[in-house]
């Protein structure tokens, strides 16, 4: 048995943090690959939101330290191999070994992932590591003989278990690739062009080729031609140096020919219109505490936690997709989303104004017409007393008519055809601005929740608390 050495894991070109670390874990913890998930074991972490943890850990590392994630070159993630001789140990005992190795390794100090692979046969494990310390205060230090030191380690525990150890002639473990190509005579280029194979129909551009062949364990070499390097390979290979059909372009005209055909086929999901599928809002933390302080269980206290993961998980897609740089940029955000819909709201309620006022004066102009002559006759009337208590309700509504026209300071009534042709203005503007009005205050909703969700996720509200109560 032996392992690898250490793969560091870099952002994709074209691709967010998130989208980066969602294609490396997705690929590790392929259920084809892990007996549907059982063959996954996590430390600090859960296997459905790795990659949003691991996230988390960086964009906390980054507002307690200060410093600033260099887009390019930065290491977010670390892999490491440990392959078996073929029959010599079961799935479930892998796993345990490679849990074993990846706490002995990192100490404890970083979130990591173990999932064993069966699809080939030697059962073997892909171990990937956060780059960021579980407290956010340091980053993983990959030194120059970090390789070795998961060498012996993993060595060490195969030797305790019974398990084979693969040696070289200077009795320094050799990667399990290196020994069973010269056991079987394997060529690389061979191997290189079957992995190509297996990934051209899985990818829809030429870098996401390249990815691929990252994640199953190649090293990448950019320059004027692309190389690769399977782990124990001594030398990269160029794609070139692969006969014919295996050119950098050769490979991209067939990537191509079949997205092609996969966009053909792919059904077109439509509300009708054309239009696009609204995205769902983010989703509010729960205050766990409160809710057990409620009597809530501890069911539901563990159901609120993966709860809550995913919300952040959601707000930090929301903060990615969105292309922010700081939070100090996502506060702006916040705020311009709350001063739309305030400004929406005062027109709303403006609009709906009038219209009850319009509503009013029309109606008071009509009952003052139609009460008219109830109140001729009861001026004229030989007994006031007696007529008003025979005609109340008419004269109430035109002494009420009359008086909304004195403090309104009309001098001339309006005509109630304009009047109705000036409601039914408003009852459109009113619909058009309710519905802007119900975007504008989701949109706010979702922008609020994404911030205070980060904050909560960064500690930023417990720190603005602590400076207003220093002030």
């Amino acid at each position: 048995m032996a392992t690898t050495r250490i793969i560091p894991m870099h952002r994709n070109q074209g691709r967010t943090v998130l989208q980066s670390l969602s294609a490396r874990t997705d690929y590790v913890m392929n259920p084809n690959k892990t007996e549907e998930g059982q063959l996954i074991r996590c430390y600090e972490c859960e296997a459905a939101t790795v990659d949003v943890e691991f996230l988390l850990a960086k964009q906390q590392y980054k507002a307690i330290t200060g410093r600033e994630v260099k887009e390019k070159g930065d290491v977010i993630a670390y892999q490491l191999r440990q392959s078996f001789y073929p029959g010599e140990i079961t799935p479930e005992q892998a796993n345990q070994l490679g849990y074993e190795l990846a706490m002995k390794f990192t100490e404890g100090k970083h979130q990591f992932v173990v999932a064993t692979h069966v699809d080939k046969a030697h059962v073997h494990n892909h171990i990937v590591f956060n780059s960021t310390t579980l407290d956010c205060t340091h980053k993983f230090n990959n030194y120059k003989d970090s390789a070795d030191v998961v060498r012996d380690i993993s060595d060490e525990l195969c030797r305790e278990n019974g398990l084979s150890v693969v040696t070289e002639p200077a009795e320094k473990g050799k990667h399990y690739a290196e020994w069973n190509a010269e056991k079987t005579g394997a060529s690389w280029k061979k191997k290189l062009k079957e992995e190509i194979e297996k990934a051209v129909p899985l990818c829809t551009s030429f870098e996401q080729l390249v990815n691929h062949m990252e994640q199953t364990g190649y090293e990448i070499k950019r320059g004027k031609h692309i190389s690769f390097r399977a782990p124990g390979q001594q030398r990269f290979t160029r794609m070139k140096t692969l006969g014919a059909g295996y050119s950098e372009e050769e490979i991209r005209e067939r990537i191509l020919a079949g997205s092609v055909h996969k966009e053909q086929k792919k059904p077109v999901k439509s509300d009708g219109a054309g239009s696009k599928q609204p995205k769902r809002n983010v989703e509010f933390l729960i205050d766990i505490q409160k809710k057990l302080a409620e009597g809530k269980g501890g069911g539901y206290a563990q159901w609120a936690k993966v709860f809550n993961v995913k919300a952040m998980a959601e707000a930090l897609m929301v903060y990615e997709r969105e292309g922010f740089q700081s939070m100090e940029e996502l506060d702006a955000k916040v705020y311009a989303v709350t001063a739309e819909f305030d400004a929406t709201a005062d027109l709303l309620k403006n609009t709906e104004a009038q219209l009850r006022e319009t509503k009013a004066m029309k109606q008071h102009i009509l009952n003052y017409g139609r009460t008219r002559e109830v109140y001729a006759a009861y001026k004229k009337s030989k007994n006031p007393e007696a007529f008003y208590e025979e005609h109340r309700a008419d004269l109430a509504m035109h002494l009420a008519a009359k008086k909304y026209f004195d403090e309104s300071g009309l001098k001339a009534l309006p005509k109630v055809k304009d009047l109705t042709s000036r409601i039914q203005e408003l009852m459109t503007e009113q619909k058009k601005q309710y519905q802007k009005y119900r975007e504008t205050r989701s949109e706010m909703q979702n922008w609020q929740a994404v911030k205070q969700n980060l904050d909560s996720a960064l500690g930023r509200a417990e720190k603005e608390k602590h400076r207003g109560l220093d002030r």
